[in-house]
């Protein structure tokens, strides 16, 4: 039986003044799901990132989340919705001025009403969940980048949501630290069932961590193909996804 869909994206389409960047996207994310999309330069990943989640608005088209309309909702259902995600930022996000702990419970005292001893229970919780047992009190200027990553998903982690959104995990990490990170988001996606959309350029943690890749084309304003990694490394039917997938110069 196949599982039903988490996410519904239909027609979407994103224009920015009279430059459009985005037009008919349609896909389906599902639950359990890490799908990672990829593409060039300019093709608009991040942007098609910030309509999913409900940064921006699309022109046109709908995005719904657990069969909830984000695109239209208003300010409760939106937060209502957002409620039920997290989100790890390309720059991690974290506030520099603050420590881990109070990163976290920044997020938690925001959205729940828990006592300040539950709040701290938690944040223990999710720093171990990604490795960062006793780093509660550092700020994000005295650890390194790949900490900084795990500590921006302890707190996307804070509210127990059912999906994680990534915006490039592996930008600015060597690729040990990076490999590191694709095994972290693995091991929560196995050990918790969380459904994840990742945008991503690294072919090495595309290669790892996706079960599907949506490919977008700059030229096409638009999704080309679709399927697992190594299907769109042997796709010689269309030349793009090859050269793409294949690290080949046009």
């Amino acid at each position: 039986m196949m599982k039903k869909p988490i996410i519904e994206v239909k027609d979407v389409c994103v224009k920015y003044s009279e430059n459009t960047i985005l037009e008919n996207i349609t896909f389906d994310v599902y639950e359990g799901e890490i799908l990672v999309i990829v593409g060039g330069s300019g093709c608009g990943k991040s942007v098609l990132l910030k309509q999913i989640t409900g940064l921006e608005m699309p022109t046109s088209g709908d995005v719904k989340i657990h069969g909830e309309n984000l695109t239209n909702a208003n300010d409760e259902i939106k937060r209502k919705i957002q409620k039920k995600f997290g989100i790890l930022f390309q720059s991690s996000g974290l506030f520099a001025s603050m420590t881990l702990a109070e990163n976290i419970a920044l997020l938690l005292e925001s959205f729940t009403d828990l006592t300040e001893d539950e709040i701290s229970d938690i944040i223990d919780i999710k720093l171990s969940a990604v490795g960062l047992d006793g780093y509660r009190n550092y700020l994000p200027s005295e650890i390194s980048g790949g900490m900084k990553k795990r500590a921006a998903l302890a707190r996307a982690l804070a509210l127990d949501p059912d999906i994680l959104f990534f915006d490039e995990p592996s930008s600015g990490l060597d690729p040990v630290t990076a490999a590191s990170l694709d095994n972290l988001i693995k091991n929560l996606n196995e050990s918790l069932g969380m459904t994840m959309v990742v945008v991503s350029h690294d072919l090495a943690s595309i290669g790892n961590i996706a079960h599907r890749v949506i490919l977008l084309d700059k030229e096409a304003k638009g999704i080309i193909a679709t399927g697992t990694a190594e299907e769109m490394k042997r796709n010689r039917e269309n030349e793009k996804v090859y050269n793409f997938f294949n690290r080949i110069a046009n």
